[in-house]
């Protein structure tokens, strides 16, 4: 039995697409059929890529042929989807924002061990010392280092009235306000939460403080790319994020991932850098002395091959891990090397936050004005 086109356009009439509101052939969905004798290749185009509509369409396609055309007919159904492009706008916020705090601050790192948590909390201080309001959220879970860094490990959080609400207060020091899980848990207690854990008690530090007004709330991530990282984007519209690398090939590896995690378009999560620590090694007897350990300028060629901004260099100096050691960030240091390297890459992070603000709004972009060696907030 030969079928006609004719005879299956009028039949596939009585079909209604989902969300259509028209006919199938009327919506423009059927696009082509095909007859050989007894079989019929019916070709779709649906506007949604569900799964649930797809089978339906290819059910009542297949139906209606068989009952208003010919009982034996073999149908064969193919479907294409052409969903309309959805464009993300540049000012999207992801998560929920958090009212007081002006620009979110992620600093992450593909590696372990390549100074990531070093890195914040000299970030951290040398903001507080510019003149900003500045809070530093260690959601490391699994190796929280604030409370070590800055001498706070004995402290606690109290619980202050906010509103008609109960929330936790930051620890302070050195003009910073932290909060870590290291305030609740021993010394020698292993944190061994699953994912979904971590994530409730990162939400709890992150909305259930009381932070105040701050200009820069800096997340120091744990390293990789997990669930805390995709917790964290999805609870908070995160203004930025610095990636920490080391010099040497298998760090900058990682680090590329890193980036890659930020810009993926479920994520897009503005990379407002990299900073190289470890950059060279400089000994206390031959301070004009360099020697590149770990290799020579890695991350700010990763930085060109990705086309985003190289943020500085931090040398390899034993005073910074000795710093770190006794809960006093080496930035507090005045007039060192090593001051003068976190000044200029804190200026380069704040004028990327500034050109970020200026092209991603809402975020409100802060104006920067150098005096005397220091940047301050101006509303």
């Amino acid at each position: 039995m030969k079928l006609e086109k004719s005879e299956i356009l009028k039949a596939l009439e009585s079909i209604t697409v989902a969300g259509e509101g028209k006919n199938m052939v009327e919506s423009g969905a059927v696009k082509n059929i095909i007859t050989f004798g007894d079989e019929v290749i019916v070709d779709l185009v649906l506007n949604t890529p569900a799964m649930h509509i797809k089978k339906r369409a290819e059910v009542d396609v297949m139906k209606v042929i068989q009952e208003k055309v010919y009982d034996k007919a073999k149908v064969k159904v193919n479907i294409k989807v052409d969903a309309p492009a959805q464009s993300t706008p540049k000012n999207e916020i992801k998560g929920k924002p958090i009212p007081g705090i002006k620009n979110i601050i992620a600093v992450a790192s593909g590696k372990g061990g390549v100074g990531k948590s070093t890195v914040t909390a000299n970030l951290a201080v040398t903001l507080a010392k510019m003149g900003f309001e500045v809070g530093l959220l260690d959601a490391d879970i699994y190796g929280p280092s604030a409370p070590i860094m800055f001498d706070v490990e004995r402290e606690r959080p109290l619980s202050v009235k906010v509103g008609n609400a109960s929330k936790m207060k930051p620890i302070e020091n050195y003009g910073v306000k932290i909060l870590s899980i290291g305030f609740f848990t021993q010394p020698n207690q292993a944190v061994i939460w699953r994912g979904p854990m971590a994530a409730k008690a990162l939400n709890q530090m992150i909305f259930d403080a009381a932070w105040g007004e701050l200009d820069f709330l800096l997340i120091d991530l744990p390293p990789g790319t997990g669930d805390i990282h995709l917790s964290i984007m999805q609870s908070l519209p995160i203004t930025g994020a610095v990636v920490v690398s080391t010099p040497q090939n298998v760090a900058l590896a990682d680090a590329r991932k890193g980036v890659a995690m930020f810009q993926q378009d479920s994520i897009n999560v503005p990379v407002l850098g990299i900073i190289e620590n470890m950059a060279y090694f400089t000994p206390e007897e031959l301070p004009e002395n360099k020697y590149y350990i770990f290799g020579k300028e890695g991350a700010k060629h990763l930085a060109e091959d990705l086309d985003i901004p190289f943020l500085g260099e931090v040398p390899l100096v034993q005073s910074i891990r000795e710093a770190g050691d006794v809960g006093r960030p080496a930035a507090l240091q005045t007039a060192t090397p090593i001051e003068k390297a976190f000044e200029d890459i804190t200026r380069e992070v704040v004028q990327e936050v500034v050109n970020r603000n200026e092209n991603l709004p809402p975020t409100e972009a802060i104006k920067i004005t150098t005096m005397a060696g220091c940047s301050a907030v101006k509303k």
